[in-house]
């Protein structure tokens, strides 16, 4: 599953100095877990958006356990992480992975994505 992830940054998106910190450390969380190569395909298929594990298991036409190990996820250590509003992106490691703020905490939006210059991030998992 390929695509294209758009990501727009003003500046009316700017958090709250201790609100981001907080957030940042939540994000960085959720993304070292999704990425742990010791982490279990159920536990990572737990850290997506619903949207995003929906459009995961329909292109790939089988549970998102199954689909979720043919996603390369490299791991490594995180090297950056930008948090506006609802949504996050965390550089870790060679991968760019996307968040969004659920009420169940941070959920991973978009992973595995390459950034194209000037174009949107092209990514093997995400949701629509």
């Amino acid at each position: 599953m390929r695509g294209t992830v758009a990501v727009l940054v003003g500046a009316g998106a700017l958090a709250l100095t201790g609100c981001a910190a907080a957030s940042e450390d939540d994000v960085r969380v959720v993304v070292t877990a999704f990425e742990d190569p010791g982490g279990t395909p159920e536990e990572r298929c737990e850290l997506l958006a619903p949207a995003t594990r929906a459009a995961l298991e329909s292109e790939a036409a089988s549970a998102c356990a199954d689909a979720i190990t043919d996603v390369p996820l490299p791991g490594g250590a995180v090297t950056a992480v930008e948090v506006w509003g609802g949504d996050a992106q965390v550089r870790i490691g060679r991968d760019v992975v996307f968040l969004t703020e659920t009420g169940s905490g941070w959920r991973v939006t978009a992973a595995a994505c390459e950034p194209r210059g000037e174009l949107p991030y092209d990514c093997e998992l995400e949701g629509p």
